[in-house]
């Protein structure tokens, strides 16, 4: 029920749903401020929000992105709810506020899940693989993920502040200008983004750096392992397509803001929004799913007990398919009348993505051929993966023949498509690394029959929820449409899809309860080495000591760790001698520049002066201020780390 009242004269209106969205953000509130508070736990917060650590980081980078991940799935749970039956009126969510559940999830999901969920991943392991003691700017990685963390914060906030954007995910112009998208909600989109795109694009300059200039000696770029690669890669995709994004939201921004007319349709050009953000948009396929190859390769070679088939040439094709993302972006656009010329040589540039992506798939099933397979939960993720991405190519080679696209475009076939790519490539991928990797955060297992328990359900829900979309597509089902008619024939699809996705839901349920109950009862990985790894990772304890490598190793070739355990009893040959280890210091200073950022935000949202000048003037004056404060940390001394290292055992 809505709540009505009259203040000062002036009748405030608060929906049922902002009420309750109000309601249990209040309760989870007073409920983490309890248990910080019973368990003296603030301290602890503290030293969390001002780290400056990669592992850290990484960590913080899972938890927020798992937080938006439910808040995503929430979206989606209420979008199935709504389709589940024909002609349905569930709650309050027909029309615009069905847009604006279809903006948030898809945009949220994307920008706000699968990308800081792999970069929390890559936070982890990455500095590991490569024998590193850390990234190349311990700073700029805590600025990353406070800008990313603002950013996702002002998109979903909006919900309760005014109304979200509704415009779908892509913001296609002219419909997201104010003159068809009234209303705050659009300038949320392109200010979150721009926010978050920021950070992200520091990020991968970070990664850039690192992996080119950090590796230990011996590790030769023709050694490293496929995940680090993949975040090579994918660190280079970042640096060129997001400026493209960026310049998007600029126009999309001066238009809602300032009234010009880059993207409206008579006095500007609304192609252009459509070529920038598919110049970013297609790579970000890519951005999205080279890291989850990267994950599947080590953990697939690990628990194959077996060399990867074909390093090279998957080398090779993670650069390939990196560079071809580029040259794709216009079989998103095969509709709008650019030309058959144009579209044959977008649509033969696409197909041919097929070929790279076939190498890979051929390598990951000549690397099971003749291994000991291991059916861990990781492995199972791992393995579901290959026939599931295999469909989603193969749906898209359909999509990609210009003739067929004109018959699928903005059909629920799309839906189905695309959720079996990014769905089943990068969720799947996540949750094959966090398996992987957990020990190596946390330092114990995440248990192996539930997980196992919950693989199946996520499974069986993915291909329920996803499968009968491309059915529904053919059967003529639009995207974008909150309901249909009941002669249509699509309702008993409708509600297996949703039947689905609550399976979905379930999984990710007991996910949680997984990692509660592997933190009670798991077991713990005194080892450091819970699988017999293969790379660098592996050779240090879990959790690692905060300067990872008390003396960085000499790497003699690739799965490094492996060779020496062949060759010799696992122990490296140090590249150097024991020194003083430089450990940066925590910083305050990302987190309110930030937060500045986010407060700034609302001033240009709401066209309060005072808040964007005065917003502007503090984010110069902490620039300038962090430019004289580059300074501090401390050292371990060379004694304490050879007493350090003689009580851990470690190698």
């Amino acid at each position: 029920m809505d709540l009505k009242y009259t203040l000062w004269g002036k009748k405030i209106t608060f929906p049922s749903d902002i009420l309750a969205a109000d309601m249990s953000i209040l309760l989870f509130l007073l409920i983490g401020v309890g248990l910080l508070t019973y368990f003296k736990k603030w301290k602890w917060l503290w030293g969390w929000l001002t780290t400056t650590h990669h592992s850290k980081i990484g960590i913080l980078y899972l938890t927020a992105g798992g937080a938006f991940f439910l808040r995503g799935g929430l979206d989606a749970l209420i979008m199935r709810v709504q389709l589940a039956l024909p002609e349905n009126q569930f709650w309050v969510f027909q029309g615009e506020k069905y847009n604006q559940m279809m903006t948030t999830h898809g945009t949220t999901m994307i920008f706000f899940v699968a990308m800081p969920l792999l970069i929390g991943l890559m936070n982890v392991a990455v500095p590991l693989q490569i024998g590193a003691r850390d990234l190349a700017f311990p700073y700029l990685n805590a600025l990353s993920f406070w800008l990313f963390f603002a950013g996702g914060s002002l998109v979903n906030i909006s919900f309760i502040l005014g109304g979200s954007p509704t415009a779908g995910w892509t913001a296609y112009a002219p419909l997201a200008l104010k003159e068809f998208s009234p209303g705050p909600g659009n300038d949320y989109y392109a200010l979150g983004l721009q926010i978050a795109g920021i950070g992200t694009l520091l990020t991968a300059i970070n990664f850039l750096v690192t992996i080119l200039n950090k590796r230990t000696k011996g590790m030769t770029l023709t050694r490293m392992p496929l995940f680090t690669w993949s975040t090579l890669v994918t660190s280079l995709l970042i640096l060129f397509a997001f400026p493209a994004l960026t310049v998007a939201l600029l126009l999309l921004s001066f238009d809602r803001l300032f009234g010009t007319s880059f993207l409206s349709a008579d006095a500007g050009n609304a192609l252009i929004w459509q070529h920038l953000f598919w110049i970013f948009g297609h790579p970000e396929v890519y951005i999205l799913i080279l890291p989850a190859f990267g994950i599947f390769s080590d953990v697939i070679s690990t628990f194959a007990k077996k060399k990867l088939f074909g390093y090279t040439s998957m080398v090779f094709a993670i650069v390939l398919i990196g560079f071809l993302g580029f040259m794709v972006w216009v079989h998103h656009m095969f509709t709008v009348g650019l030309g058959p010329a144009s579209n044959a040589i977008f649509a033969i540039s696409t197909m041919s993505i097929a070929v790279p992506t076939g190498i890979k798939v051929f390598n990951w099933l000549f690397t099971l051929k003749g291994g000991v397979i291991r059916f861990n939960t990781a492995m199972l993720y791992a393995l579901s993966f290959i026939p599931t991405f295999v469909m989603g190519g193969v749906t898209g080679v359909m999509l990609a023949a210009a003739p067929a696209d004109y018959q699928y475009h903005d059909s629920y076939f799309v839906v189905g498509h695309f959720h079996y790519v990014i769905v089943g490539g990068t969720i799947l991928g996540i949750f094959s690394g966090l398996y992987y990797w957990w020990p190596k955060m946390f330092g114990f297992l995440l248990d192996e029959k539930r997980g196992k328990w919950q693989f199946w359900l996520f499974a069986i829900g993915f291909h329920l929820t996803f499968f009968p979309m491309h059915i529904m597509g053919l059967m003529g089902m639009p995207r974008r449409v909150y309901t249909y008619l009941e002669d249509s024939g699509l309702g008993t699809l409708n509600m297996i899809s949703t039947i689905g996705a609550f399976l979905m839901g379930l999984s990710v349920l007991f996910f949680i309860y997984t990692v509660y109950w592997s933190c009670r009862n798991g077991v713990r990985d005194a080892s450091g080495d819970p699988w017999d790894g293969r790379t660098l990772e592996w050779a240090i304890p879990s959790p690692p000591p905060e300067y990872n490598f008390a003396r960085r190793p000499f790497v003699r070739g690739v799965d490094a760790f492996w060779k020496e355990k062949m060759e010799g009893d696992g122990t490296f040959q140090p590249a150097e001698k024991l020194k003083p280890i430089h450990i940066p210091p925590s910083n305050v200073q990302p987190m309110i520049l930030s937060g500045i950022f986010f407060m700034t935000a609302f001033g240009f949202i709401f066209d309060w002066n005072l808040v964007k000048i005065g917003g502007g003037i503090l984010i110069l004056g902490m620039l300038i201020w962090r430019s004289f404060t580059d300074k501090g940390g401390h050292f371990i001394t060379a004694e304490e780390l050879a007493e350090r290292e003689e009580r851990k055992g470690g190698r």
